[in-house]
Order: C-alpha cells, then sequence, then structure tokens
C-alpha cells in the first residue's frame, strides 16, 4: 500500500481526477477516461503512455469496491 498521504496528493495525469488504490495499481475515479496506472516495487508509474484505459465494467466494479 502506498502511503495515505501521498495517495491523497497524486491525482491522474490524464484527467486530474483523485487516484485510487487497487492492489498494485492506481484508478482514476474520472468515468470518461478510466485509466489505471502500475505501481513497480513501490513506485508509482504516472505516465500515461505506460497507463491503460480500462473497459467500463471492470472500472465500475473497482470503483463501488473502494466506495
Amino acid at each position: 500500500m502506498l502511503d495515505p498521504d501521498l495517495l491523497k496528493l497524486l491525482i491522474c495525469p490524464l484527467s486530474r481526477c483523485p487516484l485510487i488504490q487497487d492492489g498494485e495499481y492506481l484508478i482514476s475515479t474520472d468515468a470518461q477516461t478510466r485509466r489505471r496506472y502500475r505501481i513497480v516495487d513501490a513506485i508509482p508509474d504516472m505516465l500515461i503512455e505506460d497507463s491503460e484505459e480500462m473497459d467500463q465494467e471492470s472500472w465500475q466494479e473497482i470503483i463501488n469496491k473502494h466506495r
């Protein structure tokens, strides 16, 4: 888990929306972009070109799990 204070500071570089951590990923809370960023060796990879766009159903499941 990332430090909660660090997680509060991080935002999606594409949508500028807050992120939530789900396992080894940071998930954008933006429903339009649905970006997923990897965490490698406890360091978030926040490069847009390294991120993935999640399908709507998978993204929604993760968002619902963290509410």
